[in-house]
C-alpha cells in the first residue's frame, strides 16, 4: 500500500513549515520539537531521510505500535511477518516495478560468481505482494472469507535528498498496514470495519478528521476491471459511508488504476491538509497473482483485496501528534510520565525508592538528582512537558514518617510510608499525597489512554 507523501514543496530537513496557528503564534514544528525534546535526530553519516529514534521518541512509537496491534486483533486480523527484501521478479509481477521503479531503490545483485548471474533483490516499496502470497499459500473457500492479514513493517522509498525532511518525508517508512481478502458482497462490511477502526483510534489520539474523500474511477480505459465491477465497488463504499452517517467529498477520476478508495483527511498544525489513513480497494493484485477462492457453487472466484491503513506510517503519525500536542503528550504517550525530584541529597535515597515503586507498577518514571536548585529543575521538567512532577523534601519526609507511624512502613526507607508533593502539567499542585494514590491515579489514566491528567 502506498501512503500519501507531502507535496514536492515540502520544507527541507531543518526548515520550519510556513504559516501560523490560529492563535497568531508560529505553528508547532515537529522538527524543532523533535530536537528540543530529544525524540529523534538525523545524522549525515547515516543519510537524509533516515531518522534515528532516540529513547523518548521510541517510547511514543512503541505505544502507537501497541495500539495498532490491539486494533488489528480487535478487527479480526491475523498478524504476519514478511521480509523487507524480495526478488525483483515479485515486484515485476505485482506491477510495482513498472509503476514505481523510479521511487524504488536499485536492485542488489547477490550470488553472481563463477559465471552464475545470481539474483536481483529489491527493498520493498510495499508489502501487499507478500500478503497476497500468504493468502495464496493454501486453498480458500468462501467459508474462509474474509481473510485479514496485519503487519507493521518497513517499506522503502528512494526519495531525492532535497525533498526529505523530519519524519514526514523519509526513505524508510514503518507502516501500519492490513490487507483483507473478501468476496465482493463483503466489501461494504469490511469498509465499515476499517473506517470504524480509524475513527476509534483518531478519537483516542485526539485527531480531528477534516473530511472524507471518495476517489472514484474517471473516464477512459486505463483502469483494471470492468465498469460494472467498479460501479458495484463504489456503491459499496458509498453505502459504508452512509451507514456511518459520514459526509464525503466526491472525487471522480482520483482513484488509482487498481481500485477506488476513501481517504481520511486531517489538517496539520500549519493548516495544511493531508491524508493519514486510507481504505483502498485493489482489483490489481488478485488479478496479477491469479488468487481465488472456491464459491458456494464450486467454481473459482476472484476475491477483492482491501488495503487498510489505520494509523498510517509511524513516522507521519508521530510527526502529526508532536505538532498536535506541541510535545505535551497525554500521559499514556508521554515518554516520561512521572519525574521525581529530591529537594536535596538527603532525599535522594527516598526519591530512588519511589522511582522503583513507580516502575514496578509499570509507569515510566525517572529521578532528576539535586544538581541544581529545585526551581531550576522544575522549569527543566516543564520544558520537557512531563505530565507529573513529584517532589520529595523535608516536608514530604515528615509526612511519610507520620503515615508510617499510623499505617506501618511500605519499604521505602526505615519506618517510612512514601509521600510526595505533586505538580501537574496543567498547573495544579497537591500537597503530600501517598505514592500509592499517585500510582493508582496515573495508572488509571494510562490504562484508559485518557487525554486528561486525572486527580479531579
Amino acid at each position: 500500500m502506498r501512503t500519501g507523501q507531502p507535496p514536492e514543496d515540502q520544507a527541507p530537513e531543518d526548515q520550519a513549515p510556513a504559516g501560523h496557528a490560529s492563535d497568531g503564534h508560529p505553528p508547532a514544528d515537529h522538527r524543532r520539537l523533535g530536537r528540543e525534546l530529544k525524540l529523534f535526530i538525523t545524522d549525515p553519516i547515516v543519510g537524509a531521510g533516515l531518522p534515528l529514534w532516540l529513547p523518548d521518541g521510541a517510547v511514543i512509537r512503541a505505544e502507537l505500535e501497541r495500539l495498532a496491534a490491539e486494533e488489528a486483533i480487535r478487527g479480526g486480523s491475523q498478524p504476519v511477518y514478511t521480509p523487507v527484501l524480495a526478488k525483483r521478479a515479485l515486484f515485476e509481477r505485482s506491477g510495482h516495478w513498472a509503476k514505481f521503479a523510479d521511487d524504488m531503490f536499485p536492485p542488489m545483485r547477490v550470488g553472481a560468481r563463477d559465471g552464475r548471474p545470481g539474483e536481483e533483490l529489491v527493498l520493498r516499496p510495499a508489502n501487499c505482494p507478500h500478503h497476497v502470497l500468504i493468502y495464496a499459500s493454501e486453498q480458500r473457500s468462501y467459508r474462509d472469507l474474509p481473510v485479514r492479514l496485519a503487519e507493521l513493517g518497513s517499506m522503502f522509498r528512494s526519495e531525492l535528498s532535497g525533498v526529505l525532511g523530519g519524519l514526514t518525508r523519509v526513505r524508510q517508512i514503518n507502516l501500519d498496514d492490513s490487507h483483507v481478502f473478501c468476496a465482493p458482497e463483503q466489501v461494504r462490511d469490511e469498509i465499515v470495519r476499517g473506517l470504524d477502526a480509524v475513527r476509534r483510534c483518531y478519537r483516542l489520539l485526539g485527531i480531528d478528521i477534516a473530511r472524507y474523500r471518495l476517489s472514484r474511477r474517471g473516464g477512459g480505459d486505463g483502469y483494471l476491471g470492468s465498469e460494472e465491477l467498479w460501479a458495484d465497488a463504489e456503491r459499496q463504499l458509498v453505502a459504508a459511508l452512509g451507514e456511518l452517517g459520514l459526509d464525503y467529498e466526491d472525487a471522480p477520476g482520483e482513484a488509482a488504476f487498481y481500485g477506488p478508495k476513501i481517504d481520511v483527511q486531517v489538517t496539520d498544525a500549519a493548516g495544511r491538509e493531508e491524508s493519514l489513513s486510507t481504505v483502498q480497494l485493489d482489483f490489481n493484485q488478485p488479478e496479477r497473482f491469479d488468487v481465488c477462492y472456491v464459491g458456494s457453487d464450486g467454481a473459482r472466484h476472484r476475491p477483492v483485496m482491501i488495503h487498510r491503513g489505520v494509523l498510517s506510517s509511524m513516522e507521519r503519525m508521530v510527526a502529526h501528534l508532536i505538532e498536535r500536542y506541541d510535545g505535551a503528550f497525554p500521559p499514556w504517550l508521554a515518554p516520561v510520565q512521572i519525574l521525581v525530584l529530591p529537594v536535596g541529597d538527603d532525599h535522594a535515597a527516598q526519591a530512588r525508592c519511589v522511582v522503583g515503586q513507580l516502575r514496578a507498577a509499570g509507569l515510566r518514571a525517572q529521578c532528576d538528582p539535586a544538581d541544581a536548585t529545585l526551581g531550576a529543575r522544575i522549569r527543566r521538567a516543564q520544558g520537557r512537558r512531563i505530565p507529573y512532577i513529584a517532589v520529595i523534601g523535608d516536608h514530604e519526609a515528615r509526612a511519610s514518617a507520620r503515615a508510617a507511624a499510623a499505617n506501618g512502613p511500605d519499604g521505602c526507607g526505615p519506618g517510612a510510608t512514601a509521600q510526595v508533593s505533586l505538580r501537574l502539567r496543567d498547573g495544579r499542585q497537591l500537597d503530600a499525597i501517598p505514592v500509592t494514590r499517585l500510582i493508582s491515579e496515573v495508572s488509571r489514566q494510562v490504562a484508559d489512554r485518557s487525554p486528561a491528567l486525572g486527580f479531579d
